[in-house]
């Protein structure tokens, strides 16, 4: 599931949750009743060239291995 990042319009606070991409976001700080709203951030990509190299000797370093062993 996707981690959201949401920030109160109110008190500054910003908080992050676990959410489907299916459900409604949220629209009210717990903190201070303000509104939240949802920040716009990059998600990480991970490829074969910029994936860590896996331990000498190992067959599978992490799940979904696509190092050359």
């Amino acid at each position: 599931m996707p981690i959201y990042e949401y920030v109160c319009q109110s008190c500054g606070a910003e908080i992050e949750v676990t959410q489907k991409m299916s459900d409604a976001p949220l629209t009210v700080c717990d903190r201070c009743g303000g509104e939240l709203v949802k920040k716009v951030s990059l998600g990480a990509v991970v490829t074969k060239e910029t994936a860590p190299q896996c331990p000498a000797g190992a067959t599978r370093c992490c799940p979904g291995c696509t190092h050359d062993h």
